[in-house]
């Protein structure tokens, strides 16, 4: 049965005093907020108050797979983890899909929000850690349910199909692909066209950018084991130092990027983690290094992996460790992602509708700052014929951006209305563009 919440919400939109099939852009805009107060707002006040983490959304998928079914699509839970896959098909016609991100990340949130997240977890490696959507995909996964709502509200206005996705794992670049693995595009409908929009901290609210080419960066996680011979701290002599060793591999993997790629290209190794030791006067037998390695470009990225793999072997060998002691360096095979970049013809053929129906000034020129990456990558991978668009909707007003907390901070804080109400029209005129009516 449909909630009264929702049920009167959708017939308050129904009474706007047009026929659904003759809603224009006007009407889509009052249809929204019509919706966010209704609906929109308490629901994301409820993710963003019970965030999940990463192959962990039991609770955030089963609300999506709810909300999708009250709004009568065809919903499959459980896709590659924890993927919730609803499906609406409209007659002939194109395929388009929309992926909302669904984890939170392990952070403490130091907000002061009537809505603020006090959640904690166990993590994948069993470990209790606190929650937060320090990233904002409550607010992606908010604006799918709105995007949904006015989609079967306009069947009368579009044709094909459409296929909605609660991504599990994003954080940790992993979600996507064990979506895939499960069978997207064999057992749901292979989407013509996957889009997605991601919450910006430093773009302006009200604004949207939509690159024409690359618009997220590879990421890969390695990570690097500093095998050594434990001593006293007063006899150095008589053992291996590993956290030397590591301190050496850490500096030297610094000139990979200035002494290995060309100038012109971009890349980051970035060692995030360094763990070893247990006391001040004991030499350990062991150093655990984790980083993170970025680029655009799949000959930058084979470079860069394979330098980090001599690096580690050469300073071993330039400290005197002998082979059966060199250091390992694990590439992980799950949290791994190509870049992400956009079909530029769809992506054209959106900027232009949203600059023709979503207002003046909506579009914004941001060229890329940082390497951030996203899984997205693996929905349209060239060899998989889907065409993307990945852009971002600004999720912070012009006058606060300078101090604006960045992404993954405990201090991260969009503006949900202006986000989810943009992001929501941003993706309900893009999927009546193309799956218009011929």
């Amino acid at each position: 049965m449909m909630p009264v919440r929702t049920k009167a919400a959708l017939l308050g939109v129904l009474a706007l005093g047009l026929p659904l099939s003759a809603l224009g852009q006007a009407d889509l805009k009052a249809a929204i907020a019509t919706d966010y107060d209704a609906n929109l707002k308490p629901l994301f006040e409820h993710f963003h108050a019970n965030p999940e983490l990463s192959h962990r959304e039991f609770k955030t998928a089963a609300r999506i797979a709810e909300e999708m079914r009250m709004l009568g699509y065809r919903v499959t839970e459980g896709v590659g983890g924890t993927g919730v896959v609803s499906v609406l098909e409209n007659g002939a016609g194109p395929t388009v899909m929309i992926r909302a991100d669904m984890d939170g990340l392990p952070v403490f949130e130091d907000n002061e929000l009537p809505y603020v997240s006090r959640a904690t977890q166990e993590d994948i490696e069993g470990v209790v850690k606190p929650v937060m959507h320090a990233c904002g995909h409550d607010t992606h996964i908010t604006s799918l349910v709105g995007t949904a709502r006015q989609m079967m509200m306009r069947k009368d206005d579009w044709s094909g199909t459409l296929v909605l996705i609660g991504q599990p794992a994003e954080e940790r670049i992993s979600g996507a692909r064990m979506m895939l693995e499960d069978g997207l595009y064999e057992r749901f409908p292979k989407p013509d066209y996957a889009l997605a929009f991601h919450v910006s901290a430093d773009v302006a609210t009200g604004r949207i950018v939509v690159p024409l080419g690359i618009t997220a960066s590879s990421s890969d996680s390695v990570d690097i084991i500093v095998h050594g011979v434990g001593a006293h701290g007063a006899s150095p002599h008589r053992g291996l130092d590993p956290v030397l060793i590591a301190s050496q591999i850490v500096v030297s993997l610094q000139s990979v990027v200035s002494r290995t790629i060309a100038p012109l290209e971009a890349g980051v190794i970035t060692v995030g983690s360094i763990h070893g030791g247990s006391k001040h006067n004991i030499i350990g037998d062991e150093v655990k290094l984790q980083l993170t390695v970025r680029s655009n470009n799949p000959d930058v990225r084979t470079q860069l992996l394979d330098a980090i793999d001599r690096v580690a072997e050469g300073v071993a060998v330039s400290m005197g460790v002998p082979e059966n002691l060199r250091p390992d360096v694990i590439r992980s095979p799950v949290e791994t992602t190509p870049p992400t970049i956009n079909d530029a013809e769809t992506a054209a053929r959106l900027r232009s509708v949203f600059a023709n129906q979503l207002g003046d000034g909506v579009l914004y020129e941001k060229k890329q700052q940082g390497m951030g990456a996203e899984d997205f990558a693996y929905f349209v991978t060239p060899e998989s014929g889907v065409k993307g668009v990945y852009f971002s909707v600004g999720g912070t007003p012009e006058a606060d951006l300078a101090d604006a907390p960045s992404h993954h901070s405990p201090f991260f804080l969009i503006q949900p209305e202006p986000s989810i109400k943009l992001g929501t029209e941003a993706m309900v005129a893009g999927a009546l563009s193309l799956l218009a009516k011929d």
